[in-house]
């Protein structure tokens, strides 16, 4: 456990930004997942629409340190070329 003032505060700072991280990690791979699971079913023009939602909760992701950046285009890209491949 923590024993100065700095290092208990410290902890509690980690604890909330762990909190904050880990909520914004989930949306971001609902959203991928949303957008993987159109792809499975063939259905191109709803993938394309959650692509769009996905791409934005990617950037987002990416600009507040949740995610690298170079994860958030590698994904983005990956489901791209699966929709292109769809039709």
């Amino acid at each position: 456990m923590a024993n100065s003032k700095q290092a208990i505060k410290r902890a509690k700072q980690n604890a909330a930004t762990y909190k904050l991280r880990h909520a914004q990690r989930s949306i971001a791979r609902t959203a991928v997942k949303a957008v993987r699971a159109s792809i499975d079913s063939g259905d191109a023009t709803k993938a394309k629409e959650l692509l769009k939602t996905a791409e934005k909760v990617l950037d987002s992701s990416a600009s507040k340190n949740v995610i690298h950046k170079n994860a958030a285009a590698r994904t983005k890209s990956r489901l791209s070329k699966a929709i292109k491949n769809l039709g």
